[in-house]
């Protein structure tokens, strides 16, 4: 039997060339469901990298709270974003706060980090009028698909982040940390591995290094899992770019960027090919209120199209794995 079916005779995902696994619930299997298929729902998220839920009713905050507790298994707090989100509390954030005309290009969860949730899920406590899909990208096909002079350099040197926290530049430290210690922050620091430094006007800058591929442990496949070509200063506006390496310098005025784990910047050509194999392999459907999106981390990137009116999406983190 497979995962699908462990769910239940009448309850498969409906499996549609570019769209995520679709499960719907009818009303009368509504109540506790998500409570009583907790276990095959993330089996299933896992055979597939990802599941979409509809039916199960959901409408407020606390809703997608009690449903996200239950499939995830718990929920953990977010530490080291890489922009400002709303905490709702007990582990639900706002999305990521991202110029609603501007995309967010595909990652995975807190990749830069040692610790990185498995697992995670997005609600839809309101779709926008039009656009605004959480898209998705199997992260093994993404990975196999990359051009070899990109795939294999990375594969062997891994990636570095460096970022710069302060009231100017992207997130504040004390935000990202949750803590206004500093000596708490280079505790952290060191224990990660991450190099940091401080600088003028109490702004933290940070260079860590990691891998930029990960063995999916479900399938013994590799996966491209890095914020490469996301993170990177030529994803960002270029005059907001140009503003700010000629007024700071590129290693302290940017909020983030990435290079390849030998030192060696990444040029415009290489983000647009990594993106590019990504849009290739991109499936999505838009969102319906009460949707919830469970997500494979490991497997699956993810990322935010552009929208039109109102847009409540929430995110919920699942137990943390360490790499």
């Amino acid at each position: 039997m497979t995962a699908s079916q462990i769910i239940s005779g009448t309850l498969e995902p409906a499996l549609e060339p570019g769209r995520p696994p679709v499960l719907t619930v009818p009303p009368p299997a509504r109540a506790g469901w998500p409570e009583r298929h907790a276990e095959a729902a993330r089996a299933v998220a896992r055979e597939h990298g990802s599941l979409l839920i509809r039916g199960l009713d959901l409408c407020e905050h606390s809703d997608f709270r009690v449903a996200g507790n239950a499939l995830l298994g718990s929920l953990s707090i977010e530490r080291e974003g890489f922009a400002p989100r709303d905490d709702h509390g007990g582990g639900l954030y706002s999305g990521t706060r991202w110029p609603a005309d501007q995309p967010m290009c595909m990652h995975h969860e807190l990749s830069y980090r040692t610790e990185f949730p498995e697992l995670l899920a997005f609600g839809c406590v309101r779709a926008p009028e039009a656009g605004g899909e959480t898209a998705l990208a199997d992260a093994a096909d993404v990975f196999d698909a990359l051009p070899a002079d990109i795939r294999n350099p990375f594969s062997e040197h891994g990636w570095i982040l460096t970022r710069n926290y302060g009231d100017l530049l992207g997130v504040d430290w004390r935000d990202a940390f949750g803590t206004s210690e500093r000596t708490e922050v280079e505790r952290r620091c060191a224990a990660a591995g991450i190099e940091f430094s401080w600088g003028p006007d109490d702004v933290l800058h940070t260079v860590q290094r990691m891998p930029a591929v990960r063995v999916d442990p479900n399938t013994g496949r590799r996966c491209w899992f890095n914020q490469v070509a996301f993170l990177n200063e030529w994803t960002m506006e270029p005059a907001v770019r140009d503003y700010l390496i000629a007024e700071f310098g590129r290693e302290h005025g940017l909020p983030f960027t990435t290079y390849l784990g030998d030192g060696s910047p990444l040029d415009l050509e290489t983000v647009d090919r990594i993106n590019a194999t990504y849009d290739a392999h991109t499936v999505s459907t838009p969102w319906r209120d009460g949707d919830l999106l469970l997500v494979d981390n490991t497997r699956t990137a993810h990322s935010r199209q552009p929208y039109r009116g109102d847009r409540t999406v929430v995110a919920m983190h699942g137990p943390l794995v360490h790499r």
